[in-house]
C-alpha cells in the first residue's frame, strides 16, 4: 500500500509538471510571436537616436568638417591636435579635481543625512522632502541662482565668483563671513569651490534617498546580533552597516563620478569657464572650463576647422568616462556583502 501510494503521489506530480510545462509554453508561444512587433519601435528609436549618431560621432573625429556633408578622411590627426591643446588637458586635471572632491563630500554628506534621518527623528518624511528639491531644479538655473548668491555676497568686498584673495578658499571663507582681506587677482580658486558647493547642494538629495533606501534594508537581525554582542553604535556602523549598504555606496559613487565628470550647464552659467589665462603663443585657457564646457567650446568657438578636433575630444571625454566609470564598478562591487 506505501508503495502503491508513493507511486500515485509521483504521477499526480508528473500530471502536474507536465500541465505546467504545457501552460508556460503557451504562454511563451505569443510571447515570442509578437514580441517583435512591440521591440521592433523601440530597437528602431535606439538605432536612430544613439547608434548612428554615436558611429557617426567615431567617423567625424577622424575627418575635417565644417558640416556633416563635407566631411574629409584625415585619419588621426583630430586626435594629436587634442592631445597637444593646452586648454583641453588643463580641462582634464581640472575636472578630475572637481570630481574628486564632489565624490568624497556629496557621498559623505548624503550617508550622514541618510544615516541621520533613518534614526526614528520626527518629521524625517518632510527633511527628505525638502533635500531632495534641489534635484528637481535645472542646472542652468542652479548655475545662475548661485552666481547671484555668491556675488551677491562677495560684491560687498569688491570681488565675484571669478576672483580671490593671495588666501584662496580660506579667503573665500573670511570675505563672506568677516572682512576683505588682500587685493583681488584673477583665478580658479572660487570657482572651483563654488562649483563643489553648487554640486553638493543639488545631489546630496538624491544621493540621500539611494541610501535610505540601503539602509533600511540592512538585516535587523545583524543590528540586533551586533547590540547582544556588545557592539557599540559606532562598531555597528563599521562592521555592520556600511558593509550592508555597500551596493547603494557603489550606484552612488558611479552617479556622482560620471554626473561630476559629465557636468556641463552649471559649469556654464555659474562661471563660463572665466577667468582666462593667456599663453606665450596667444592662445586663452579658461581656468575654470570643465571637459564637456571645453567640447562645447571648441566645437562652436570661432574656428570652424577645429570641429573635427572637438568630436576627437568627445570620443576621447567617452572613453574616459567609460573607463572610470568600469573601474569604480570593478572595485566597489567586490566589497559588496552578500545577504
Amino acid at each position: 500500500m506505501l508503495s502503491q501510494s508513493i507511486s500515485m503521489g509521483v504521477i499526480e506530480l508528473k500530471r502536474k509538471h507536465d500541465a505546467a510545462a504545457v501552460n508556460s509554453s503557451l504562454v511563451r508561444r505569443p510571447i515570442r510571436r509578437w514580441a517583435p512587433l512591440f521591440m521592433g519601435p523601440m530597437l528602431c528609436a535606439f538605432a536612430i537616436g544613439f547608434v548612428y549618431p554615436f558611429c557617426k560621432g567615431v567617423y567625424l573625429s577622424f575627418c575635417k568638417f565644417k558640416t556633416t556633408s563635407d566631411a574629409q578622411f584625415i585619419g588621426f590627426g583630430n586626435y594629436i591636435k587634442a592631445l597637444n591643446d593646452a586648454s583641453f588637458i588643463h580641462s582634464f586635471w581640472y575636472t578630475a579635481l572637481f570630481a574628486l572632491v564632489s565624490l568624497v563630500f556629496i557621498n559623505v554628506l548624503a550617508f550622514a543625512v541618510a544615516y541621520a534621518l533613518t534614526q526614528g527623528i520626527k518629521g524625517s518624511n518632510l527633511f527628505r522632502t525638502v533635500f531632495f528639491m534641489p534635484n528637481l531644479i535645472g542646472g542652468i538655473v542652479l548655475g545662475y541662482v548661485w552666481s547671484m548668491i555668491f556675488d551677491g555676497i562677495l560684491s560687498r568686498y569688491g570681488t565675484s565668483i571669478l576672483l580671490e584673495t593671495k588666501y584662496g578658499f580660506w579667503g573665500l571663507i573670511i570675505l563672506m563671513c568677516w572682512q576683505q582681506v588682500g587685493y583681488m587677482t584673477y583665478s580658479s580658486v572660487y570657482g572651483f569651490w563654488g562649483l563643489v558647493i553648487l554640486m553638493c547642494w543639488q545631489q546630496i538629495g538624491y544621493m540621500m534617498i539611494i541610501y535610505i533606501a540601503g539602509l533600511q534594508a540592512v538585516p535587523e537581525d545583524m543590528l540586533e546580533a551586533a547590540k547582544i554582542d556588545g557592539a557599540n553604535r559606532w562598531q555597528t556602523l563599521w562592521k555592520v552597516t556600511i558593509p550592508n549598504v555597500m551596493p547603494s555606496i557603489t550606484i552612488c559613487t558611479f552617479l556622482t563620478l560620471t554626473n561630476s565628470f559629465k557636468l556641463f550647464d552649471q559649469n556654464l552659467a555659474l562661471t563660463g569657464g572665466q577667468p582666462y589665462i593667456i599663453q606665450s603663443d596667444g592662445s586663452a585657457i579658461k581656468t575654470t572650463e570643465m571637459l564637456a564646457l571645453n567640447i562645447y567650446n571648441t566645437f562652436y568657438g570661432q574656428n570652424v576647422n577645429s570641429r573635427g578636433t572637438a568630436q576627437a575630444k568627445a570620443v576621447l571625454f567617452f572613453l574616459l568616462v567609460a573607463a572610470i566609470g568600469l573601474i569604480q564598478l570593478r572595485a566597489t562591487r567586490k566589497k559588496e556583502v552578500q545577504q
